[in-house]
């Protein structure tokens, strides 16, 4: 018995958690200072709650921070602050646009951590997953096509589900379980998908017949894009089955075919859709005729920011319609500067290079594959949706990853996030003494 908890502290006493404690006691420092900063701007005068903000924020931080020493006590110590700091910049914001959103955010917020600590519970080990793939593919494909028949139209996207007086966006955890189950496959069907068995002219091709799901997921993607007018969502499920395919087989052939076909596929939906076709000639003519104020406004604020921004409620990001959402990039670079949202994409790129390092550490080829793919997701989401408000690509109207309002992409992020430190716990040796 004495073996056994001298065994047990060993693994829940680790150098990582240390320095995530610290860094997450640094995450609600920098977001209690921001929030301070945003109430003394809006109302000159110090916010009376300060301090139960402060509480409940390090309350929830140290949730996590607990159940990962006791569930996960190997994993990397910089995945939770930087999504910490992530979510907490965005509550900052959300509370400084809109107060009444405010406590819904913090309540989803409480959900996500939930959702969090029981994906650290109820999946031990990572691997575990790959015996699910089917189920996870029927599952997702019906939340991802489920909006297309019986969701509700909202700033001309058919993608949620109402639910009483919550919206739900299925999509969300569809890319979750797409995930899942493309890594499986793609681990299967490898070496069948690398290996040319068939000539056409010079070229040498695998067997046509493994490409099923390659075309199911143009397929897929199409719905989305025609059926749910919903651009951003088919352009990351589509790009992250790509992306797998390419990292499981090494042939940068998939990434020029899936290029190919998902731009046949927006072709055919510009020339049959006017809302599509709308988006591209606003993304081109922004300001012409007055139109689109959204994208116009946007650029605005940004160009207003410059460098060191305007300060925290000092702008006027409100001018953006659906700033709490589409555009809390830009609410952020009009108040934070260039500098301000280069700290932001600097979290993202931590996420994303974190993840993919426990990716290549990996010894079983699902987690590989999942893991990359779930890093892809949070990087692909990210580039589409600043993207979008820099005018670089057309805007598709999807959520930034944990700083956006909205409760089913929280929950979804978190849920990720939780897939990817069980993944890094599984990496390292089961005991260190």
């Amino acid at each position: 018995m004495t073996e056994l908890r001298k065994k047990f502290r060993n693994r829940t006493r680790k150098p990582e958690r240390r320095l995530e404690f610290g860094l997450l006691v640094l995450v609600a420092i920098v977001t209690s200072a921001s929030y301070v900063l945003a109430q003394l701007g809006h109302s000159h005068a110090l916010p009376s709650h300060v301090t139960t903000f402060l509480a409940v924020l390090f309350a929830l931080l140290l949730i996590g921070h607990v159940a990962l020493r006791y569930l996960a006590p190997f994993s990397n110590p910089l995945l939770l602050p930087a999504a910490g700091l992530l979510n907490g910049i965005g509550y900052v914001f959300i509370s400084r646009l809109d107060t009444r959103l405010a406590g819904a955010q913090a309540l989803w917020t409480l959900v996500s951590m939930v959702a969090f600590i029981g994906v650290l519970v109820f999946v031990p080990r990572l691997r575990d997953l790959e015996r699910y793939r089917y189920t996870a593919a029927l599952v997702g494909i019906v939340l991802l096509v489920l909006p297309a028949f019986v969701g509700q139209d909202i700033n001309g996207s058919r993608i949620w589900l109402r639910f009483g007086p919550f919206n739900f966006q299925p999509g969300e955890l569809a890319k979750i379980l797409l995930a899942i189950f493309f890594a499986s496959y793609l681990v299967e069907k490898r070496e069948l998908l690398t290996t040319p068995t068939r000539r056409f002219g010079n070229l040498l091709m695998p067997d046509l017949r493994h490409f099923g799901p390659i075309l199911l997921a143009w397929a897929l993607s199409l719905v989305i894009l025609l059926r749910e007018r919903d651009l951003g969502s088919s352009l990351l499920f589509f790009a992250l089955f790509i992306v797998l395919l390419w990292i499981a087989t090494g042939r940068v052939a998939y990434l020029i075919v899936g290029g190919l076909m998902f731009s046949a596929g927006s072709f055919l939906a510009y020339t049959m859709f006017g809302h599509v076709r709308e988006r591209f000639v606003t993304w081109l003519h922004p300001f012409k005729n007055g139109r689109n104020t959204q994208l116009a406004e946007s650029v605005f604020a940004l160009g207003t920011g410059g460098i060191f921004g305007t300060g925290i409620a000092l702008g006027s990001p409100d001018r953006i319609p659906f700033v709490k959402t589409d555009f809390i990039f830009s609410a952020i670079g009009e108040e934070w500067g260039f500098f301000g949202v280069m700290a932001l994409i600097a979290c993202y790129i931590l996420i994303m290079g974190v993840g993919m390092r426990i990716a290549m550490r990996a010894q079983h080829p699902f987690e590989k594959l999942l893991v990359s793919g779930l890093a892809a997701i949070i990087s692909i989401q990210t580039f589409i949706i600043v993207g979008g408000v820099t005018r670089l690509i057309p805007l598709t109207g999807i959520t930034l990853p944990f700083v956006s309002y909205g409760g089913s992409s929280l929950v979804a992020n978190y849920i990720l996030l939780a897939l990817v430190l069980r993944a890094s716990h599984d990496i390292a040796p089961e005991v260190r003494t």
